[in-house]
Protein backbone atom coordinates (compact mmCIF):
# COMPACT_ATOMS: atom_id res chain seq x y z
CA UNK A 1 0.00 0.00 0.00
CA UNK A 2 2.74 2.63 -1.37
CA UNK A 3 5.34 1.85 1.54
CA UNK A 4 7.64 5.13 1.84
CA UNK A 5 4.49 7.16 0.13
CA UNK A 6 2.42 6.61 3.17
CA UNK A 7 0.80 9.84 5.02
CA UNK A 8 -2.36 10.15 7.18
CA UNK A 9 -3.90 12.91 8.59
CA UNK A 10 -6.71 12.84 11.20
CA UNK A 11 -9.35 16.43 11.94
CA UNK A 12 -10.49 15.95 15.48
CA UNK A 13 -10.42 13.13 18.01
CA UNK A 14 -9.98 9.46 16.76
CA UNK A 15 -13.30 7.78 16.77
CA UNK A 16 -14.44 5.70 19.65
CA UNK A 17 -12.53 8.28 21.97
CA UNK A 18 -14.59 11.61 22.09
CA UNK A 19 -18.29 10.07 22.81
CA UNK A 20 -20.86 8.61 20.55
CA UNK A 21 -23.53 10.59 19.22
CA UNK A 22 -26.26 8.79 21.50
CA UNK A 23 -23.74 9.06 24.56
CA UNK A 24 -25.54 12.80 25.29
CA UNK A 25 -29.30 11.41 25.33
CA UNK A 26 -28.54 8.39 28.06
CA UNK A 27 -30.42 10.74 30.54
CA UNK A 28 -33.24 11.02 28.70
CA UNK A 29 -33.19 7.23 27.90
CA UNK A 30 -33.07 6.38 31.58
CA UNK A 31 -36.12 8.31 32.26
CA UNK A 32 -38.12 7.09 29.30
CA UNK A 33 -37.12 3.34 30.25
CA UNK A 34 -38.80 4.45 33.82
CA UNK A 35 -41.60 5.80 32.50
CA UNK A 36 -42.22 2.84 30.13
CA UNK A 37 -42.08 0.22 32.78
CA UNK A 38 -44.71 1.96 34.96
CA UNK A 39 -47.04 2.17 32.25
CA UNK A 40 -46.08 -1.62 30.93
CA UNK A 41 -47.59 -2.30 34.43
CA UNK A 42 -50.34 -0.31 34.51
CA UNK A 43 -51.18 -1.74 31.05
CA UNK A 44 -51.25 -5.36 31.59
CA UNK A 45 -53.47 -4.48 34.78
CA UNK A 46 -55.93 -2.86 32.42
CA UNK A 47 -55.91 -5.27 30.40
CA UNK A 48 -56.82 -8.26 32.83
CA UNK A 49 -59.76 -5.88 34.20
CA UNK A 50 -61.52 -4.65 31.16
CA UNK A 51 -60.14 -7.65 29.01
CA UNK A 52 -59.13 -5.09 25.91
CA UNK A 53 -56.55 -6.70 23.10
CA UNK A 54 -55.95 -3.35 22.12
CA UNK A 55 -54.68 -2.67 25.51
CA UNK A 56 -52.91 -5.49 25.70
CA UNK A 57 -51.42 -5.46 22.37
CA UNK A 58 -50.22 -1.84 23.90
CA UNK A 59 -48.54 -3.51 27.10
CA UNK A 60 -46.95 -5.81 24.64
CA UNK A 61 -45.84 -2.70 23.04
CA UNK A 62 -44.45 -1.09 26.29
CA UNK A 63 -42.75 -4.53 27.07
CA UNK A 64 -40.35 -3.98 23.36
CA UNK A 65 -39.89 -0.79 24.54
CA UNK A 66 -38.97 -1.26 28.00
CA UNK A 67 -36.22 -3.53 25.98
CA UNK A 68 -35.05 -1.47 23.01
CA UNK A 69 -34.65 1.17 25.62
CA UNK A 70 -32.87 -1.11 27.75
CA UNK A 71 -30.69 -2.24 24.78
CA UNK A 72 -30.06 1.24 23.51
CA UNK A 73 -28.91 2.17 26.84
CA UNK A 74 -26.30 -0.70 27.11
CA UNK A 75 -25.05 -0.39 23.45
CA UNK A 76 -24.12 3.53 24.43
CA UNK A 77 -22.25 1.79 27.50
CA UNK A 78 -20.09 -0.65 25.57
CA UNK A 79 -20.12 2.17 22.67
CA UNK A 80 -18.36 4.62 24.44
CA UNK A 81 -15.45 2.48 25.94
CA UNK A 82 -12.10 3.47 25.04
CA UNK A 83 -10.90 1.41 21.72
CA UNK A 84 -7.73 -0.82 22.50
CA UNK A 85 -6.02 -4.02 21.28
CA UNK A 86 -7.94 -5.79 18.42
CA UNK A 87 -11.12 -3.53 18.74
CA UNK A 88 -9.26 -0.60 17.11
CA UNK A 89 -12.30 1.33 17.12
CA UNK A 90 -13.49 0.19 20.46
CA UNK A 91 -17.05 -0.99 20.54
CA UNK A 92 -19.03 1.79 18.40
CA UNK A 93 -20.99 -0.52 16.03
CA UNK A 94 -22.65 -1.94 19.09
CA UNK A 95 -25.39 0.83 19.05
CA UNK A 96 -25.95 0.22 15.30
CA UNK A 97 -26.41 -3.73 15.95
CA UNK A 98 -28.91 -2.20 19.22
CA UNK A 99 -30.73 -0.52 16.47
CA UNK A 100 -31.03 -3.74 14.28
CA UNK A 101 -32.66 -5.53 17.34
CA UNK A 102 -34.79 -2.79 17.89
CA UNK A 103 -36.09 -3.49 14.12
CA UNK A 104 -36.31 -7.42 14.37
CA UNK A 105 -38.31 -6.70 17.94
CA UNK A 106 -40.66 -4.38 16.21
CA UNK A 107 -41.38 -6.21 13.20
CA UNK A 108 -42.01 -9.64 15.45
CA UNK A 109 -44.23 -7.76 17.75
CA UNK A 110 -46.24 -5.67 14.71
CA UNK A 111 -46.59 -9.38 13.52
CA UNK A 112 -48.03 -11.31 16.29
CA UNK A 113 -50.42 -7.85 17.07
CA UNK A 114 -51.98 -8.46 13.56
CA UNK A 115 -52.09 -12.56 14.01
CA UNK A 116 -54.10 -11.57 17.05
CA UNK A 117 -56.23 -8.63 15.68
CA UNK A 118 -57.44 -11.09 12.62
CA UNK A 119 -58.66 -13.88 15.30
CA UNK A 120 -60.16 -11.22 17.25
CA UNK A 121 -62.03 -10.17 14.25
CA UNK A 122 -63.65 -13.27 13.90
CA UNK A 123 -64.81 -13.75 17.08
CA UNK A 124 -64.96 -10.06 19.08
CA UNK A 125 -65.23 -9.81 23.10
CA UNK A 126 -67.19 -7.28 24.64
CA UNK A 127 -64.49 -4.57 26.04
CA UNK A 128 -65.43 -1.99 28.86
CA UNK A 129 -64.79 1.31 27.27
CA UNK A 130 -64.48 3.57 29.82
CA UNK A 131 -61.91 1.66 31.85
CA UNK A 132 -60.16 0.86 28.67
CA UNK A 133 -59.87 5.21 27.85
CA UNK A 134 -58.65 5.40 31.55
CA UNK A 135 -55.37 3.33 30.43
CA UNK A 136 -55.10 4.53 26.94
CA UNK A 137 -55.12 7.73 27.84
CA UNK A 138 -52.10 6.72 30.57
CA UNK A 139 -50.46 5.51 28.12
CA UNK A 140 -50.91 8.51 25.64
CA UNK A 141 -49.12 10.93 27.89
CA UNK A 142 -46.36 8.79 28.87
CA UNK A 143 -45.41 8.55 25.05
CA UNK A 144 -45.64 11.66 24.69
CA UNK A 145 -43.40 12.59 27.53
CA UNK A 146 -41.02 10.06 26.21
CA UNK A 147 -41.22 11.02 22.81
CA UNK A 148 -39.92 14.49 23.89
CA UNK A 149 -37.41 14.00 25.40
CA UNK A 150 -35.94 11.81 22.43
CA UNK A 151 -36.74 14.19 19.95
CA UNK A 152 -33.85 15.57 19.44
CA UNK A 153 -31.73 12.50 20.04
CA UNK A 154 -33.35 10.33 17.15
CA UNK A 155 -32.16 12.99 14.28
CA UNK A 156 -28.63 12.41 15.49
CA UNK A 157 -28.37 8.54 16.55
CA UNK A 158 -29.78 5.42 14.85
CA UNK A 159 -29.53 3.90 18.38
CA UNK A 160 -31.57 6.10 19.28
CA UNK A 161 -33.94 6.54 16.85
CA UNK A 162 -34.41 2.99 17.38
CA UNK A 163 -35.64 3.47 20.97
CA UNK A 164 -37.89 6.77 19.61
CA UNK A 165 -39.42 4.20 16.86
CA UNK A 166 -40.69 1.63 19.61
CA UNK A 167 -42.24 4.62 21.81
CA UNK A 168 -43.74 6.58 18.76
CA UNK A 169 -44.99 3.20 17.88
CA UNK A 170 -46.38 2.80 21.48
CA UNK A 171 -48.09 6.55 21.31
CA UNK A 172 -49.76 5.42 18.26
CA UNK A 173 -51.04 2.28 19.72
CA UNK A 174 -52.33 4.15 23.27
CA UNK A 175 -54.22 6.26 20.84
CA UNK A 176 -56.13 3.62 18.82
CA UNK A 177 -56.48 2.14 21.92
CA UNK A 178 -58.32 5.23 22.78
CA UNK A 179 -60.53 5.87 19.53
CA UNK A 180 -61.61 2.06 19.71
CA UNK A 181 -62.99 2.42 23.19
CA UNK A 182 -64.67 5.54 22.65
CA UNK A 183 -66.16 3.86 19.46
CA UNK A 184 -67.17 1.24 21.39
CA UNK A 185 -68.80 3.88 24.00
CA UNK A 186 -70.67 5.26 21.10
CA UNK A 187 -71.74 2.57 18.88
CA UNK A 188 -71.43 -0.72 20.80
CA UNK A 189 -69.28 -2.05 17.73
CA UNK A 190 -67.31 -4.46 19.31
CA UNK A 191 -64.56 -5.31 16.33
CA UNK A 192 -63.32 -1.95 17.24
CA UNK A 193 -61.02 -3.21 19.16
CA UNK A 194 -58.83 -5.59 16.98
CA UNK A 195 -59.40 -2.93 14.30
CA UNK A 196 -57.25 -0.82 16.26
CA UNK A 197 -54.86 -3.24 17.09
CA UNK A 198 -54.55 -4.01 13.42
CA UNK A 199 -53.89 -0.23 12.79
CA UNK A 200 -50.94 -0.13 15.28
CA UNK A 201 -49.13 -3.65 13.78
CA UNK A 202 -49.93 -2.13 10.57
CA UNK A 203 -47.74 1.52 11.78
CA UNK A 204 -44.88 -0.16 13.36
CA UNK A 205 -43.63 -1.66 10.02
CA UNK A 206 -43.29 1.38 7.36
CA UNK A 207 -40.94 3.18 10.07
CA UNK A 208 -39.17 -0.20 10.92
CA UNK A 209 -38.33 -1.61 7.56
CA UNK A 210 -36.41 2.44 7.13
CA UNK A 211 -34.28 2.25 10.16
CA UNK A 212 -34.02 -1.46 9.44
CA UNK A 213 -32.37 -0.12 6.05
CA UNK A 214 -30.51 2.46 7.54
CA UNK A 215 -29.13 -0.04 9.78
CA UNK A 216 -27.66 -2.27 7.22
CA UNK A 217 -26.12 0.24 5.25
CA UNK A 218 -23.92 1.40 8.33
CA UNK A 219 -23.14 -2.92 8.75
CA UNK A 220 -22.08 -2.70 5.51
CA UNK A 221 -19.89 0.51 5.10
CA UNK A 222 -22.13 1.96 3.11
CA UNK A 223 -21.63 5.75 2.45
CA UNK A 224 -23.99 7.93 4.43
CA UNK A 225 -27.30 9.20 2.54
CA UNK A 226 -26.07 12.85 3.14
CA UNK A 227 -22.70 12.27 1.53
CA UNK A 228 -22.27 12.76 -2.30
CA UNK A 229 -19.17 10.76 -3.14
CA UNK A 230 -19.24 12.33 -6.88
CA UNK A 231 -19.20 15.65 -4.87
CA UNK A 232 -16.62 14.84 -2.86
CA UNK A 233 -14.37 13.64 -5.78
CA UNK A 234 -15.13 16.68 -7.41
CA UNK A 235 -13.99 18.57 -4.46
CA UNK A 236 -10.58 16.89 -4.03
CA UNK A 237 -10.18 16.70 -7.85
CA UNK A 238 -9.81 20.85 -7.65
CA UNK A 239 -7.06 21.25 -5.37
CA UNK A 240 -4.20 22.33 -7.06
CA UNK A 241 -1.54 19.83 -7.50
CA UNK A 242 -3.90 17.05 -7.08
CA UNK A 243 -3.47 14.86 -10.17
CA UNK A 244 -5.76 11.75 -9.53
CA UNK A 245 -8.01 10.19 -6.94
CA UNK A 246 -8.48 6.27 -6.29
CA UNK A 247 -9.40 4.20 -3.56
CA UNK A 248 -11.87 6.71 -1.93
CA UNK A 249 -14.16 5.17 0.88
CA UNK A 250 -16.88 6.82 3.22
CA UNK A 251 -18.16 4.70 5.68
CA UNK A 252 -19.52 5.16 9.46
CA UNK A 253 -18.54 3.29 12.58
CA UNK A 254 -21.97 4.44 14.05
CA UNK A 255 -23.95 7.71 14.25
CA UNK A 256 -21.88 10.62 14.45
CA UNK A 257 -18.93 9.15 13.33
CA UNK A 258 -18.08 9.03 9.25
CA UNK A 259 -15.49 7.96 8.38
CA UNK A 260 -12.87 8.51 4.98
CA UNK A 261 -10.14 6.77 3.47
CA UNK A 262 -8.25 7.93 0.15
CA UNK A 263 -5.23 7.60 -2.46
CA UNK A 264 -4.26 10.86 -3.64
CA UNK A 265 -2.20 11.14 -6.64
CA UNK A 266 0.11 14.70 -6.69
CA UNK A 267 2.15 16.26 -8.98
CA UNK A 268 5.43 16.20 -8.13
CA UNK A 269 6.78 19.70 -8.49
CA UNK A 270 3.33 21.02 -6.43
CA UNK A 271 4.27 18.65 -3.51
CA UNK A 272 7.98 19.87 -3.62
CA UNK A 273 6.49 23.31 -3.67
CA UNK A 274 4.36 23.47 -0.85
CA UNK A 275 5.13 20.15 1.14
CA UNK A 276 3.45 17.19 2.52
CA UNK A 277 2.11 19.26 5.41
CA UNK A 278 0.15 21.94 3.57
CA UNK A 279 -1.23 19.09 0.90
CA UNK A 280 -2.84 17.38 4.08
CA UNK A 281 -3.81 20.57 5.57
CA UNK A 282 -5.68 21.69 2.37
CA UNK A 283 -7.44 18.09 1.35
CA UNK A 284 -8.81 18.66 5.36
CA UNK A 285 -9.81 21.57 4.81
CA UNK A 286 -11.47 21.27 1.71
CA UNK A 287 -13.53 18.09 3.42
CA UNK A 288 -13.99 19.99 6.85
CA UNK A 289 -15.17 23.18 4.95
CA UNK A 290 -17.69 21.49 2.96
CA UNK A 291 -18.63 17.63 4.40
CA UNK A 292 -19.71 16.30 7.60
CA UNK A 293 -16.45 13.80 7.37
CA UNK A 294 -14.27 14.49 10.33
CA UNK A 295 -12.14 11.81 10.18
CA UNK A 296 -10.21 11.42 7.39
CA UNK A 297 -6.51 9.25 6.08
CA UNK A 298 -5.32 10.56 2.62
CA UNK A 299 -2.10 8.70 1.18
CA UNK A 300 -0.22 11.26 -0.96
CA UNK A 301 1.30 9.35 -3.45
CA UNK A 302 3.35 10.24 -6.94
CA UNK A 303 2.06 9.33 -10.65
CA UNK A 304 2.32 5.97 -11.20
CA UNK A 305 2.42 4.95 -7.86
CA UNK A 306 -0.96 2.85 -7.82
CA UNK A 307 0.29 0.25 -10.68
CA UNK A 308 2.51 -0.86 -8.03
CA UNK A 309 0.28 -1.50 -5.45
CA UNK A 310 -1.05 -5.00 -4.83
CA UNK A 311 -4.21 -6.34 -6.87
CA UNK A 312 -5.84 -6.23 -3.18
CA UNK A 313 -5.81 -2.53 -2.32
CA UNK A 314 -7.68 -2.04 -5.99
Amino acid sequence: MGAGHDHGHSHGPPPGTSGTAAAAYRGRLRIALGITLTVLVAEIVGSALTGSLALLADAGHMATDAVGVGMALVAIHFANRPPGGRRTYGYARAEILAALLNCLLLLGVGGFILFEAIKRLANPTEVPGSTTVVFGLVGVVANLISLALLMRGQKESLNVRGAFLEVLSDALGSLAVVISALVIMATGWTQADPVASLLIGLMIVPRTVKLLREALDVLLEAAPKDVDMDEIRSHIMALPGVEDLHDLHVWTITSGMPVLSAHVVVDHAALDSVGHEKMLHDLQGCLGEHFDVEHCTFQLEPGGHAEHEARLCH
